[in-house]
């Protein structure tokens, strides 16, 4: 069967997400190759529910995958293990959860770990996604002990939608407490799904769970147009006011 798959000039736009290689194709859920890896191109991605997924060495990637992960945020799974060391990190006055103390610093560290992986954070995007950030569009939650970034995570927000896109930690349970302190922050301000992209094992531990596509995109056509996150403002007392349900 011959798969057509849409090649992008720099700022053309985006083809239906519907128009994406469907599940028998060698590559199911991409829509799109090339285009300019930008903060205009990444924000209208965003609203029509695609995103940016590539390799060393190959153009960019633009996917809109059907079914769609997503995570809501009030079914979290906490288990036990990570509620014992949640309340470790909240108790502990040399551990502290921040958000957007250190955007760039959070992308750098999940394009160290994504590299091993065999996908990687280029300079472009760095600078795409900085961009983002400075529009107030893209955020990172962060969990610290005293000066030293020990897990971290990233992801765009447009009106009440949240895409979360990458995470790290260097300790145990620390993304995973970084994911509770996300939905427990989605909670407070109305956002009722968290994009995770792709189905693996660790987000439906996690309590994600699948979506069709034309759903997905009905909730963020919706989701985009509401009114932005009022304030991105965070410190301790918020993380365990937010997580209180799970602490």
């Amino acid at each position: 069967m011959n798969w057509q798959i849409a090649r992008l000039a720099p700022g053309e736009d985006f083809p239906p997400a519907s128009q994406a290689l469907p599940a028998l194709s060698p590559f199911p859920g991409l829509l799109a190759v090339g285009g300019r890896l930008d903060a205009d191109t990444l924000e209208r991605a965003y609203r029509r529910g695609i995103f940016p997924w590539f390799s060393p060495g190959e153009p960019v990637l633009w996917w809109s995958t059907d079914p769609r992960m997503v995570l809501q945020p009030e079914r979290l799974h906490v288990t036990r293990s990570l509620k014992q060391s949640a309340r470790r990190f909240a108790r502990a006055q040399d551990w502290h959860v921040r958000i957007d103390s250190a955007f760039e610093l959070v992308m750098q560290q999940c394009g160290a770990v994504r590299a091993a992986e065999g996908t990687w954070i280029t300079p472009d995007m760095l600078q795409a996604y900085g961009a983002l950030h400075a529009r107030g569009l893209a955020h990172s939650f962060e969990l610290w002990e005293n000066d030293k970034l020990r897990a971290g995570l990233y992801g765009v927000c447009i009106g009440r939608m949240f895409y979360g896109e990458s995470m790290f930690t260097q300790v145990s349970d620390g993304s995973k407490t970084l994911l509770m302190a996300l939905c427990g922050f989605c909670l407070r301000q109305g956002i009722e799904l968290i994009d995770c992209q792709q189905q693996t094992e660790y987000l439906a531990q996690m309590g994600a769970a699948p979506i069709a596509r034309d759903e997905f995109l009905d909730h963020v056509a919706k989701s985009t147009r509401l009114p932005p996150v009022p304030s991105w403002q965070y410190d301790d007392l918020t993380f365990l006011t937010d997580c209180a349900r799970w602490l």
